[in-house]
């Protein structure tokens, strides 16, 4: 497994997720914009592809994880944000196989990048919430 790979998938599925939460119901169509203008020898595509159906697929069980632990609304979140969190609480309900610790960072490195400027702040204390009541994650 190559770690910049899936490090660089995480951050193209980022950006497809955002897109699709503007534009609901054309995801088929934002993934393979996105297949087609990646590289990839950089990015893990067939890890895009399952991170990218997943938040969509698992929409309501995400969002229902991620709702107890806000202090305001879904909506009220940043698209941003909400997209990195939908993404990483993704990972942690789906992908046993990674440690919780890995989501969690990968989620605030994408949060410093691509985030609000203090965002990473908040995104870190809403994923702690949702692994630590997770089986197999502590």
């Amino acid at each position: 497994m190559n770690l910049s790979a899936r490090r660089k998938a995480r951050q193209l599925a980022l950006q497809a997720i955002y897109q699709w939460q503007h534009d609901v119901g054309y995801i088929d169509e934002i993934k393979e914009q996105f297949i087609e203008k990646s590289n990839p020898k950089k990015a893990d595509l067939k890890y895009f592809a399952e991170i990218v159906s997943g938040v969509v697929s698992n929409l309501e069980k995400i969002d229902a994880t991620i709702e107890p632990k806000l202090d305001r609304k879904l909506t009220a979140l940043n698209p941003v944000e909400l997209a990195i969190i939908r993404l990483a609480t993704f990972e942690l309900l789906f992908r046993d196989d990674i440690p919780y610790k890995v989501v969690i960072n990968e989620a605030l490195e994408n949060t410093k990048t691509y985030g609000a400027q203090e965002g990473y702040k908040y995104v870190n204390g809403i994923l702690d919430k949702i692994a630590q009541d997770l089986p197999n994650k502590f």
